[in-house]
């Protein structure tokens, strides 16, 4: 049986090695399976590309894809998976985070008969903010992908070679493979995996790229829209009660003098509400125009060990 690891590189290259070799080193002891290898350079700017260069030549089945520039952690891996050509594909981090000691116990969770499996963490092992976005993301997943609470999304998960041909179908420039797992199938499992401290280097999510990811669930949801017309009805709804309120009390005192600040407190709540909900619009405007432009998902300027591709 033969297991696909795709793993999008990004300046990982006093890692990426050590992976593969301690990956290998676990099939050694198990009979029946083969791995292979789809290395994804995602734009590193050091010597990652080189080393990926050095484990192709290495192990014919390892396969080197250089993009042309840093698309993304998803966008690399949607790159990878139309790469990959074994039974079950598995997503891992190129920073030992994802550990190879845990591979098979994704690997024999999958042979229970899901579609998609995710490798839980008991104890995270990311700072203070790394987990606080993570939890926000999972949060916020729920309600705009109406996920259950028992799928944990990490970025350690399996998935079968069905699922995988209807997930490359995707060819949004901004995917979010969460999103599209649960599109495809709501058969999840789940397994507990140990987390690993990160080898070495830092996390190549910013805050910026974490609020990018984080919109990139608008793709997959019109909540957003509904809770941007829930607030624009509500804020109606205040104003015209603050109307009657004016017109009774102008009733009842007509002496009564009106200020201006009520006015303008009145006038920025209604047009602070009006603004955020041409946001929400603009923003799925915004994605709209990208798709009509046919912004591409990827870009790949070089392969290794892989046949041409039509």
């Amino acid at each position: 049986m033969l297991i696909s690891f795709v793993i999008p590189c990004y300046y990982s290259e006093n890692t990426i090695g050590k992976e593969v070799e301690a990956i290998v080193d676990q099939f050694k002891d198990q009979e029946g399976y083969e791995c292979e290898f789809v290395l994804v350079n995602d734009g590193s700017k050091d010597g990652t590309f080189d080393v990926i260069q050095g484990l192709c030549e290495k192990y014919p089945f390892v396969k080197g894809i250089n993009l042309m520039r840093g698309f993304g952690q998803h966008n690399a891996q949607m790159a990878g998976l139309s790469y990959a050509s074994g039974k079950y594909i598995m997503g891992m981090d190129d920073d030992l985070q994802t550990h190879p000691s845990q591979v098979f116990k994704l690997i024999h969770k999958i042979e229970e008969g899901y579609d998609v499996v995710y490798g839980e963490y008991p104890q995270s092992k990311n700072g203070f903010f790394k987990k606080l976005s993570s939890s926000f993301n999972k949060f916020t997943s729920r309600i705009l992908l109406d996920m259950p609470a028992e799928i944990v999304a990490t970025n350690f998960w399996i998935i079968t070679d069905k699922v995988r041909d209807e997930v490359i179908k995707y060819s949004c420039f901004n995917p979010v493979l969460d999103a599209i797992f649960y599109q495809v199938t709501h058969n999840f499992g789940r397994v507990d995996v140990e987390h690993y401290k990160r080898e070495s280097g830092k996390s190549g999510y910013t805050f910026r790229k974490l609020v990018r990811l984080w919109l990139s669930y608008w793709n997959y949801s019109v909540m957003p829209l509904r809770i941007s017309f829930l607030i624009g009805f509500l804020s109606a709804t205040l104003g015209i009660v603050v109307t009657f309120w004016v017109v009774y009390k102008k009733i009842t005192d007509p002496v009564l003098p009106m200020g201006w600040a009520s006015t303008l407190c009145l006038m920025t709540l209604l047009f602070g509400a009006v603004l955020m909900v041409l946001g929400v619009v603009g923003e799925y405007l915004g994605k709209a125009i990208l798709i009509l432009n046919k912004t591409p998902q990827y870009i790949v300027r070089e392969s290794i060990n892989v046949e041409d591709k039509e």
